[in-house]
């Protein structure tokens, strides 16, 4: 067996195929296990610079967090918040945001609206086949935004959220696909909330850790620096060609965004179904920044780090600090059109604009950090974006059927595929073990 992609949907399917004692080769075409989880050291403290949370109900995450014996802790949500809605600031404790009571009232009512049309949806592995698909798959997101939020203030903080969900805009994303996505997160508030929420806790260690652990434990079966170009379909299996080497195997999963997995020379060609699902996939835009400091000032001014921002060249930040606080660090997000903009700015002018916005948010120490690490993931050549593909109008009623059922000897893994935590770790492993369990029900 060959496995194409050495991220954690990869490694979860080598992991269950090896463990049903398939040989199997796993192909990656960075220098690097671990796929758009990726732990880096920023002045001594180890931080993402890719996924980095899990939360409850991400139950396969937590047992290989157990099995591999890694250290989690808490998100640092303590103290008041920062909103900056059409460049006024305002400040919150909890999980209410400090607006006018009118605008309160619609943001709410917005937020409890979309969770029903999410329970309506449900997680469901085929909702191309609803009676409403059709209907939904005909607009964008903020198409449904503009008829139910009338408040440009309240549209603004809503923009905000589903720039940092998708890293993208709310007029490129089909209603369908948001809302099908958002349902197999457990819906709107549990995708954006740190306590009892995605963003929950974070790896001691870095989250690629889990990656690092999975990999060790498949010990030499991975190759490196073999970016898979061309599968070949032959008589009763396949044949691969990665980096400068070949391989045969009976089957391939291919581990990989949609818009990544179409990039494969494939012979036979794939169905036009899945050929132009994958030209129709786009990656979101994602840029994060990470900002040390000498220690964490803001939590000395009784603030928890967090702040959300309806324009500017970053969306949201967190406190980053290690887990006892001693080593501090702030992180932001540029994620859509803003990213966008910004990743094609100097790096100078770059960081100037970004902490720019942490002083506004934080005083002027956030414009003095010690150290600095940004990772644009568009400008990743395996990647091309972060944090998830994506589906504007018209792609997932159409071509949804083609997602995940394997074309002859070629599977398909990714947490794009995923039904449950769509776009997220958990995702990305449940991708991964659904099409292993495909590949032994077929041998």
């Amino acid at each position: 067996m060959v496995v194409a992609g050495a991220g954690l949907a990869g490694l979860a399917a080598a992991r269950r195929l090896t463990e049903a004692g398939v040989k199997v080769a796993v192909l990656e075409a960075r220098d690097r296990v671990g796929g758009r989880t990726y732990s880096a050291d920023v002045g001594g403290l180890r931080v993402d610079l890719g996924g980095q949370w899990i939360g409850p109900t991400q139950d396969r995450m937590e047992a290989l967090v157990g099995e591999l014996g890694l250290e989690m802790f808490p998100t640092h949500h303590a103290g008041r918040k920062v909103l900056f809605v059409g460049g006024r600031r305002s400040t919150y404790r909890g999980d209410i945001p400090s607006m006018a009571p009118h605008r309160l009232m619609l943001l709410q009512a917005t937020i409890s609206r979309l969770e029903r049309l999410c329970r309506r949806v449900g997680a469901n592995p085929e909702p191309w086949t609803r009676g409403d698909a059709a209907r939904w798959d005909a607009e964008t997101l903020e198409t449904w935004k503009r008829r139910n939020i009338p408040s440009a203030a309240v549209r603004g903080v809503f923009d905000a959220a589903v720039r940092t969900v998708f890293g993208a805009e709310a007029a490129e994303l089909s209603m369908l696909h948001a809302l099908t996505y958002l349902a197999a997160g457990g819906g709107l508030m549990r995708v954006v909330e740190i306590r009892g929420g995605a963003q929950e806790r974070r790896f001691a260690e870095g989250a690629q850790s889990v990656s690092l652990g999975l990999a060790e434990r498949l010990g030499t079966g991975i190759t490196l620096d073999a970016p898979v170009r061309s599968i070949e379909e032959t008589r009763g299996g396949v044949h691969v060609v990665a980096g400068a080497g070949e391989w045969r195997a009976k089957r391939v999963v291919v581990a990989m965004a949609p818009a990544m997995a179409g990039r494969i020379t494939y012979d036979p060609p794939m169905p036009a179904l899945r050929d132009e699902l994958t030209q129709r996939s786009p990656m979101g835009a994602t840029i994060k920044f990470h900002a040390r400091y000498d220690r964490a000032f803001w939590r000395d001014e009784g603030y928890s780090g967090e702040a959300v921002y309806t324009a500017g060249p970053i969306a949201v930040a967190f406190d980053n600090s290690s887990a006892d606080g001693s080593t501090a660090a702030l992180l932001a997000f540029s994620v859509g059109a803003a990213a966008r903009r910004v990743g094609a700015l100097d790096p100078a002018t770059r960081r100037r604009e970004v902490t720019g916005a942490l002083v506004r948010a934080f005083g002027p120490r956030a414009g003095e950090p010690t150290a600095w690490l940004e990772k644009d993931w568009s400008a990743d050549p395996w990647t091309r974006g972060c944090p998830t593909g994506n589906l504007p109008p018209g792609v997932l009623s159409v071509f949804g059927p083609a997602l995940r059922p394997p074309v002859g000897r070629v599977h398909w893994a990714g947490t794009e595929t995923a039904t449950e935590w769509t776009g997220y770790m958990e995702g990305a492993v449940q991708s991964g073990e659904r099409a292993a369990g495909e590949v032994l029900a077929a041998l």
